[in-house]
This record gives C-alpha cells, structure tokens and sequence, in this order.
C-alpha cells in the first residue's frame, strides 16, 4: 500500500513559496499571479501505518513549523514536480534512511514531489511560462497528481544488447559521422582513440559501452 502527505510550511515560514511568487511576478512580469503555494508530497510503501503514522510528525514534518495533510491541495491551477527516473532524490534518500533506523526495519520505498498551488487569473501561456521556470527538463518533469498502487519502478530488461557494427573499421569521416547521429560528447580525436582499444580486442563495442564510456570521458568523471 502506498502512504501519502502533503506537508506545508506554516504561515511566517513559507520563504520558497514567497521567493517564487517574487520572481514570477518580477521576473517573469507575470503580474496576474496572486498567490503561491509550495507544497512537499511523500510518496511511501513497504511500511506499516502505524510506522508511517510516526513518521508523520518525525520524519516528513517539523510540528512547530509544519501543516501536514492527507487531502490533495487545491487552487486555480495545481501542478506537481518530481525527479526523473534515476535522478537522485535527496530528500527522498533521506526519509528513507530515517524511518529505516526509527523502524528498524527494511528500507521503504519513498518518492516525493514538489506541489505547486498558484491563485490568479492566469492565462495558457502564462502557464506554461511558469511551469517552464520552475521545471528544469534535466534533472525533473510535471508529475501524475493521482496516487500510484506501487513506487516500484518497472524496467525492461532487454534481450540483448546493440553491437555498433564494423566500428573497427570505420573511417575518420564515418567516426565523425556517427558522433554526430548518437550526440557524443567525445571529438573524433576521443573517439578514434576508443577505436584503437577495441582493435586490440578485435571486436567491435555494444552501444552500451560506447555510451558509458562517452559518460565518463569528462575531465571532471576522469
């Protein structure tokens, strides 16, 4: 069974929310904006209710700053943002290993999502301006406001993974060529390089490793 809270700083506490009404209405000159609400969402499962009744008020909230609901928020426009897949969730990382010690049980699985509630007369493109402003496409994106039955993430595994056929023997221009077509951050310098190594195994590289290898061909991974 999944668990879910809303929990909303306190009147006096509520600097995000007011910071973002700020630079929407300035920044973004958006002046038919109202009003913001900035909610955090826990998601939890694979914990009892008793645990997750506890982990209310000790985990996910602090009472003397915090509301706490289990009603979904409402307002002229709400919407929801959560990390990608795979992106690291801090604050979900950090529920987790909380109720696991309080609990002193298995890991739960929590995720969470940032609700926004705005109040206004706002227009489509005024919308989407928002949105635009408050999701970054790289590292999160709008989230289903609807509860899920599982956080259980689904992957498909494949059968079998691509080969990048006759890379060994590609020329320089077709090296470049398929820089280009995968969106590589190598040069054809790098990747000529990665082209002598796999000749001295005599076989040619699976997408996987030449995408893991391009992953961490920064200075910065290096």
């Amino acid at each position: 069974m999944v668990y879910r809270v809303y929990v909303e700083k306190k009147n006096g506490q509520t600097h995000e929310a007011d910071g973002l009404l700020k630079e929407i209405r300035e920044f973004l000159q958006i002046k038919e904006l109202a009003a913001v609400r900035v909610i955090n969402r826990y998601d939890v499962e694979k914990i009892d209710e008793a645990l997750f009744n506890y982990a209310v008020s000790t985990v996910f909230s602090e009472p003397q700053v915090d509301n706490v609901s289990f009603e979904a928020p409402t307002g002229t426009v709400v919407f929801a943002v959560e990390p990608l897949p795979g992106q690291f969730d801090q604050r979900a990382d950090s529920a987790a290993q909380c109720i696991q010690i309080l609990g002193q049980c298995e890991r739960p699985l929590v995720r969470t999502a940032k609700v926004y509630v705005l109040e206004g007369d706002l227009s489509e493109t005024d919308l989407a301006t928002i949105r635009k402003h408050v999701i970054n496409p790289v590292e999160c994106r709008e989230a289903s406001l609807d509860l899920p039955e599982t956080l259980a993430l689904e992957v498909n595994v494949p059968d079998s993974v691509a080969t990048v056929e006759g890379f060994i023997t590609k020329s320089r221009e077709e090296l470049a060529a398929m820089v280009k077509e995968l969106g590589l951050a190598m040069d054809i310098d790098d990747i000529s390089f990665c082209q002598e190594y796999f000749k001295t195994e005599n076989r040619n590289p699976t997408i996987t490793e030449i995408r893991m290898i391009d992953t961490y061909w920064s200075d910065h991974c290096r």
